[in-house]
């Protein structure tokens, strides 16, 4: 009679996390998390979570091609890199993710920059309220400098 119970909370425990995969991705580590609210000392998380990636139904390295997708358009790789980091992709991926991000990240600060401001800082708070602006984005110093720049070039 328990390993009946027992097969029935393993059966949902799974369920559950076919759920939340086919609403989108998510990184081992984070479903992982998602399913300790639901699980007991009996259910093996680890196990199940070894078994989903042998599926191929959870992958890190198809999450972390997702985030960078998504989130290159408005943000750096700084922050791309914090939000792997905090989804607990390995340090690896995150290198190889950054390394994609870094060749079209002054492009997608130009762009995000043109959005929000499409005008050069008229004086020299402004020019840090920009900077600041694309910092928060995950921008580096360097990268915002060029964007700045090149508007005050484009402007001239």
């Amino acid at each position: 009679m328990t390993r009946n119970l027992k097969n029935t909370q393993e059966k949902s425990l799974r369920q559950r996390a076919l759920e939340y995969l086919g609403k989108r991705e998510y990184s081992a580590f984070e479903l992982a998390n998602k399913l300790k609210t639901y699980a007991d000392e009996a259910d093996d998380i680890p196990v199940l979570i070894t078994d989903f990636k042998e599926r191929g139904w959870l992958s890190d390295v198809r999450f972390t091609e997702h985030i960078v997708r998504v989130r290159q358009v408005k943000f750096g790789s700084a922050k791309i890199a914090n939000e792997l980091r905090e989804k607990g992709v390995s340090e690896e991926l995150i290198t190889e993710a950054v390394s994609e991000v870094r060749t079209s990240e002054l492009e997608n600060a130009a762009e995000v920059w043109r959005k929000k401001y499409n005008q050069i800082a008229s004086d020299r708070n402004e020019w840090a309220k920009q900077a600041r602006f694309l910092q928060s984005r995950g921008f580096g110093f360097d990268t915002i400098k060029q964007v700045l720049k090149a508007a005050e070039n484009d402007n001239d």
